[in-house]
């Protein structure tokens, strides 16, 4: 059993911590990556651009989560399909690098031919605020809301350079643009069903099967107010999701996105070293080890090879 996990905010953590990516106290490192047998995470670099110099801040995390990465030798940074298929054969973790909030680019197409070159292959829209690319869905006004001229231009060159577009956060009226406007999949890194928990951050049964027909992936986000579970994430809860999400969108379509370090519940099988449980639990409810391998990491591993 392995697994990839398309989000978590571990790199900021460690950069306003000042923690290690070796080992610390959060949900995520690279002791618990291993025991866990982690094929791949992402790694999401998120900025509050209400409160801080975005761009500087971003350079700042980056720098730092680069720095850590020198210590860590059972992890290497992987910026195509063929970087990741080489740190599996060479037995090592790998670590995709992503923006979370768009507006780290600031509105300039530079921008992110510099985030590109400093191996960022995945940009999470909008985060809670309306930035120079689009609008989140925390807001009702803000939902029918599509994306901005910027916004759709970067799609283009998104898909020209090989970085994912990660709609989760973004308006539903974004969602329809990107996939309207994107040549290439896209994903929903870390994003549920909305008809299972009502929440503006899950999926419509439309919106899931969208993301499918165009061969993207959505992440399984571990939030309890994702889920619907009280105080702790349960496993049953995230099973609820996996079934609707399955029967509405295909087995192709799910993948795990945990928000790890980015929630504030516990979760069941507190962090990556117990997601055997997980694991279990749904071999249990009957589900087959081949679908069980497509949403730990087969589905996330065809879709870095599409996009990447």
């Amino acid at each position: 059993m392995k697994f990839i996990d398309l989000h978590c905010d571990t790199a900021s953590m460690m950069y306003y911590k000042k923690q290690h990516l070796m080992k610390n106290y959060f949900s995520i490192d690279t002791e618990k990556l291993k025991k866990g047998n982690a094929s791949a995470q992402f790694f999401a670099f998120f900025i509050d651009s209400k409160k801080l110099e975005i761009k500087k801040e971003f350079d700042n995390m980056y720098d730092n989560f680069m720095h850590e990465m020198e210590s860590s030798s059972d992890i290497c940074i992987a910026e195509s399909y063929n970087d990741y298929k080489n740190n599996v054969l060479k037995k090592k973790i790998s670590a995709l690098l992503t923006i979370e909030e768009g507006q780290v680019l600031e509105g300039c197409m530079n921008n992110l031919y510099d985030a590109y070159e400093k191996g960022i292959r995945l940009i999470t829209l909008t985060w809670n605020y309306e930035n120079s690319i689009g609008y989140p869905n925390c807001r009702k006004e803000f939902m029918n809301l599509g994306l901005k001229e910027f916004g759709i231009n970067l799609i283009s060159e998104m898909n020209r350079l090989g970085v994912i577009i990660d709609t989760s956060h973004l308006s539903d009226g974004g969602f329809y643009d990107v996939a309207k406007f994107s040549r290439k999949p896209f994903a929903a890194s870390h994003s549920n069903s909305r008809e299972v928990r009502n929440h503006p951050r899950n999926l419509t049964d439309d919106m899931i099967r969208v993301l499918a027909d165009k061969g993207g992936i959505m992440g399984l986000n571990y939030c309890n107010s994702f889920v619907g579970s009280e105080k702790i994430t349960s496993i049953e809860g995230l099973i609820n999701h996996v079934s609707h999400i399955v029967n509405v969108g295909g087995q192709e379509v799910i993948a795990l996105g945990s928000d790890f370090d980015g929630i504030e519940n516990e979760v069941e099988f507190k962090n990556p070293s117990h997601i055997d449980m997980f694991y279990t639990a749904l071999q249990r409810k009957g589900y087959s080890d081949d679908f069980i391998d497509k949403l730990f990491y087969k589905n996330a591993e065809r879709f870095i090879k599409d996009v990447l």
